[in-house]
């Protein structure tokens, strides 16, 4: 499937209901999710059990299924959002399994994690417990952080290592009442990460 194919499916997907400012609960616009999730099938990543953390709406975790990955598995602490992460996966017809679940608690294998993490806006370090579960779930991670966080995340993941990583556009739409402008575009990085051992 072409990027631009994947990009007109996820446009269908419904957006939160009522986000949650704490937990930066923003819509993944289909630009972002078809740019990060084209990225992992290019090189080979969207195979076998793909997992989504914290997959609020299902972006991600439906269109690694369009993209063919055997099982799927979309998990979030909010299950108002699951509902219509379900209702989403059932409109596109793919066969998503959702848990609602706390990242920590979080368990299992998959080949592959996507997500897109919170930044840490609201509440600082807020990443950290995805990418540490993300490497405990899975040998590889794709990950969207704000631009200029991969010093950070290398010192954060070591010995796991970042092996690409990929400069694009993130548009948010006016969410909060704290948000002066109606339409906010933010440079974000998607990282391609691989576990590595000590020794």
């Amino acid at each position: 499937m072409k990027k631009i194919q994947l990009e007109m499916m996820l446009e269908k997907v419904e957006g939160f209901k009522s986000p949650k400012a704490d937990k930066e609960q923003y819509a993944t616009p289909a630009t972002v999710a078809s740019e990060l999730l084209h990225f992992a099938f290019m090189r080979g990543d969207i195979i076998d059990t793909v997992y989504d953390l914290g997959c609020g709406s299902g972006i991600f975790a439906i269109g690694a299924k369009l993209l063919g990955a055997e099982k799927v598995i979309g998990f979030d602490d909010d299950k108002d959002v699951l509902e219509i992460a379900r209702a989403n996966a059932h409109k596109l017809d793919v066969d998503v399994e959702f848990v609602c679940n706390n990242i920590s608690d979080v368990s299992g294998k998959a080949h592959t994690v996507v997500m897109n993490p919170p930044f840490g806006a609201q509440k600082k370090g807020s990443d950290r417990p995805f990418l540490r579960k993300a490497l405990e779930l899975s040998s590889v991670v794709y990950s969207l952080h704000n631009a200029g966080s991969a010093e950070f995340i290398r010192k954060f993941i070591s010995p796991s290592v970042i092996t690409e990583y990929k400069l694009i556009d993130f548009p948010i739409k006016r969410t909060f009442g704290f948000h002066k402008k109606e339409r906010l575009v933010i440079k974000v990085e998607i990282y391609r990460i691989e576990k590595r051992t000590e020794g």
